[in-house]
């Protein structure tokens, strides 16, 4: 799913500062997703490393799709058990990992990550199933970094991709993503370092990841969008 989520923006940043991006608000729904999904790694597999690609040249006709960390908070629903793995080390778990708000598991599952009621990260991989953690992070188990980490399709940008958002493009319907939206995106300097679930990339699609969300209407504000038509250039 989006960011699936998971297991995957505007003109060069001329005059763009270096400063922290602004607090996210809330945004309208994608017509399509894809999450981040790569396999969970083993307690004797060395740290994760990631290469630094260099891409010579980055064209326009790109799909990019924000991912959030969900807030169990801003979330509603009656209580969901939820089954899975109480570490990072496991795969398709069935320990019991507590009851959430329903709309929450459901943000969590579309999103790939969330922060429960009692400050857990529960997140969620298509290969690995739910797991509890203490940092959001994608199923290769890199800790997600707001406005740095990007997925992909690793036949189009492999792991350790750098780029930047070049043009934002327009929105589903058309319009221009909102200035200070687009202004973050673009100032923002990506790496690949997760892939999108099978089948559910694209050959010009990436996710962003911009961190957790700040009030309970998130999907209807503007920073929950696609771009399409998007240009990408080399980081």
């Amino acid at each position: 799913m989006r960011r699936v989520g998971l297991l995957l923006c505007g003109l060069l940043l001329a005059g763009c500062s270096e400063s922290a991006p602004p607090p996210l608000p809330q945004a309208s729904p994608r017509a399509t997703s894809a999450r981040p999904s790569s396999p969970a790694p083993s307690k004797s597999r060395p740290p994760l490393r990631l290469p630094v690609v260099t891409v010579p040249v980055f064209t326009g006709g790109w799909e990019v799709t924000v991912y959030y960390t969900a807030v169990e908070e801003y979330h509603s629903g009656e209580p969901e058990t939820v089954t899975g793995c109480t570490g990072l080390d496991c795969a398709d778990g069935d320990e019991d990992l507590g009851a959430y708000k329903a709309d929450f598991v459901e943000a969590v599952q579309e999103e790939g990550t969330g922060r429960t009621a009692e400050g857990k990260y529960l997140n969620w991989s298509y290969d690995i199933g739910y797991w509890l953690d203490t940092r959001p992070r994608d199923a290769g188990g890199r800790a997600l970094r707001p406005f740095v980490s990007a997925a992909a399709d690793p036949g189009v940008l492999p792991r350790g991709t750098q780029f930047r958002i070049a043009d934002c493009g327009h929105a589903d319907d058309g319009s221009r993503p909102a200035a200070k939206v687009c202004a973050a995106l673009r100032d923002a300097r990506w790496t690949v370092t997760d892939e999108f679930t099978p089948g559910l990339g694209g050959d010009k699609h990436v996710d962003a990841y911009i961190g957790e969300q700040t009030g309970p209407d998130f999907t209807s504000s503007p920073w929950y969008l696609t771009l399409r038509g998007a240009t990408l250039r080399r980081g």
